[in-house]
């Protein structure tokens, strides 16, 4: 029975290393603030800028900081496919390539999911405990939100 255990382990940590080296999530990142940014197209205060770094930006931008464990399958896998659907759904370093319609739909779903406290998520949460969102936080967001919704509003209008 022990020779049984033995043989399994040796064949887990051979198949653990040999995953290592299959199916490589890409992991981009920049530091590279382009004109496709939130923060050139709209006027991002820098407490908002702020907290949309510290709870936002690893999953909706392209400055994503890439944790140690990102480095190790499978986690890596579930990581980066968490980072590849939260650019998808929105990426703030690619604001321009959503719509006026799909931008203005974004920036409500900001205030509703935090409201609803669906982001960040509450998995992501769990390691890092610095992103959550305070009520202040909230605030500061939704107040911001609301801004910028009254001045697509007003520009529409004087169309």
């Amino acid at each position: 029975m022990k020779k049984i255990i033995k043989y399994i382990l040796i064949i887990l940590i051979i198949g653990f290393i040999a995953i290592q080296f299959v199916n490589r999530p890409d992991k981009s990142t920049t530091t590279e603030v382009t004109p496709a940014h939130i923060t050139k197209q709209l006027q991002v205060p820098a407490n908002v800028e702020a907290i949309f770094k510290r709870s936002c930006y690893d999953c909706h931008s392209n400055h994503t900081t890439w944790p140690w464990y990102s480095s190790v399958a499978p986690a890596s896998w579930l990581v980066a496919d968490d980072v590849a659907s939260g650019r998808k759904k929105m990426n703030f370093s690619d604001w321009t390539a959503l719509s006026e319609s799909k931008r203005e739909s974004r920036l409500n779903e900001i205030c509703e999911e935090i409201k609803a406290d669906e982001m960040p998520l509450p998995k992501y949460l769990i390691l890092h405990g610095d992103a959550k969102l305070s009520q202040a936080d909230k605030d500061i967001i939704c107040a911001w939100v609301e801004r910028e919704l009254k001045k697509i509003e007003d520009a529409n209008e004087n169309k």
